[in-house]
């Protein structure tokens, strides 16, 4: 997720309400309703040698798999049969997938036979600001030194440790995870914040529990932030020595305020009004828009009236859209813009990465959607090849055509996407690199590299 984006949180959140107890499944409750799914969630070795990883899916009683590749499904009970749909489009899929009874562990996927892999699992609570936190460590069954990525949230407002597929398919590939509760969500206390350097300073919590429960199994740890983790993680990383690495996936090395500009841009664009003059109107607006925000409608409604005056009758104004840009500029003086969920929090608004990316010694892979519309990624890649030809250490990769999230999508007649996978090697793309430091000369699927730094 971006660090707003209301209708992709929505999706997200109702996985609370199918909130799985383990990572390797929690024994249902008499009393459920969808007594089989709970059970079900984990990763399955196939009779093949493939993986599949089962998790919650967007509503009670579903499930949605994933493969190392990258194709994924939704699962939904009907008449007794679990119903399988590609991706996020709803669409059926022919894939045929059943499961034997929870104490069996078993599954038959797309003529396939499989049994749950068993990992060794430390559920745990540690404290961040006086604050006690949910965590679980996740690794691979057995004695073998193996690399962990603590996971840093993105703005979703949900339970990392119900929700985050990596917890089961990483650890099946010989790559351990810590995955958390961010302060507010699931098991932890505390108020939900988007506030980096306090959640910066969870994070740093969350690595340091990590390190004392998985103690001499761990070759090599580091940060693994997605979107607006991107701003969180390094953040983080540049506050312990103990972080080894950092890996950011669709996330943005420029502002918060950027985030809403750059997408105003894209919307315009999508919509046809893509000349220069145009645009360079559109990002007064969002300059406008973008103090209001940050100063949570306190600065900023002087300059918003005055283009309103000059620009509410141009065919583009009512294209605006971004990330808050598009609901700011249907308000007016006196209007409380905090009823706005995206501007009711403590977003670091002014943060600034660049300069934390500057100082930071730990290697960085950057993983970057060319056609993602909720954080546009072209300034971002410039910023990152800079960073580069600087000689820090950091590299990047670039699924051209891939949204956020890393999905690739089909558009429909009305013009909205539909994600039907995750890019192929993106998954491969980041094992690869969290446990060897560096990527090997195949290809990862269409992934472009940026430029490596010497």
């Amino acid at each position: 997720m971006t660090v707003f984006r209301l209708c992709f949180a929505a999706a997200i959140a109702s996985i609370l309400a199918v909130a799985v107890a383990s990572a390797q499944a929690a024994a249902p409750t008499k009393a459920s309703k969808t007594p089989d799914a709970r059970c079900h969630v984990g990763a399955y070795r196939l009779d093949d040698g493939g993986i599949v990883s089962v998790m919650p899916s967007d509503a009670p009683g579903t499930l949605r798999w994933r493969l190392l590749d990258g194709r994924s499904g939704k699962l939904v009970r009907e008449h007794g049969a679990w119903i399988s749909t590609r991706g996020w489009t709803g669409r059926p899929d022919g894939i045929e997938v059943t499961f034997g009874s929870c104490d069996r562990s078993r599954i038959r996927f797309d003529g396939r036979r499989g049994r749950k892999i068993g990992f060794d699992i430390a559920e745990t609570r540690f404290d961040s600001h006086g604050l006690s936190l949910r965590g679980r460590l996740v690794l691979p069954r057995g004695r073998q030194r193996v690399p962990v990525v603590v996971l840093v949230h993105g703005s979703e407002n949900v339970s990392g440790v119900d929700a985050y597929f990596q917890q089961n398919l990483f650890p099946s590939q010989g790559v351990g995870v810590f995955v958390y509760d961010k302060r507010g969500t699931g098991g932890s206390e505390g108020k939900f914040s988007k506030d980096f350097d306090l959640l910066s300073d969870d994070a740093v919590a969350a690595l340091a529990e990590a390190r004392r429960l998985g103690g001499a199994r761990i070759s090599r740890i580091g940060f693994h932030g997605s979107s607006q983790g991107g701003w969180v993680a390094p953040l983080a990383a540049s506050k312990t020595p103990q972080a080894q690495f950092v890996m950011v996936v669709f996330g943005l090395a420029d502002s918060v305020l950027s985030e809403d500009r750059d997408q105003v841009a894209a919307d315009l664009r999508a919509a046809g009004f893509a000349d220069a003059e145009t645009l360079a109107k559109a990002r007064r607006v969002s300059d406008a828009t973008g103090l209001l925000a940050a100063s949570k409608g306190q600065r900023g409604w002087d300059e918003l009236e005055a283009l309103r005056t000059q620009y509410q009758h141009e065919p583009w104004w009512k294209a605006l859209k971004g990330e808050y840009t598009g609901e700011v500029v249907r308000r007016r003086r006196g209007d409380d813009l905090m009823q706005i969920a995206m501007l009711d929090s403590d977003v670091s608004w002014t943060y600034d990465p660049m300069p934390v990316l500057r100082k930071l010694t730990q290697p960085q892979m950057w993983i970057l959607g060319g056609d993602d519309v909720e954080a546009p990624s072209q300034e971002t890649q410039r910023r990152l090849s800079a960073l580069a030809a600087e000689g820090r250490a950091v590299e990047g990769a670039v699924f051209p055509q891939a949204d956020h999230g890393i999905f690739e999508f089909e558009t429909d007649a009305a013009g909205e996407r539909l994600h039907t996978r995750m890019a192929e090697g993106y998954i491969a793309m980041q094992l690869d690199w969290i446990r060897h430091g560096t990527l090997d000369g195949e290809r990862y699927g269409r992934a472009v590299r940026l430029p490596v730094s010497r």
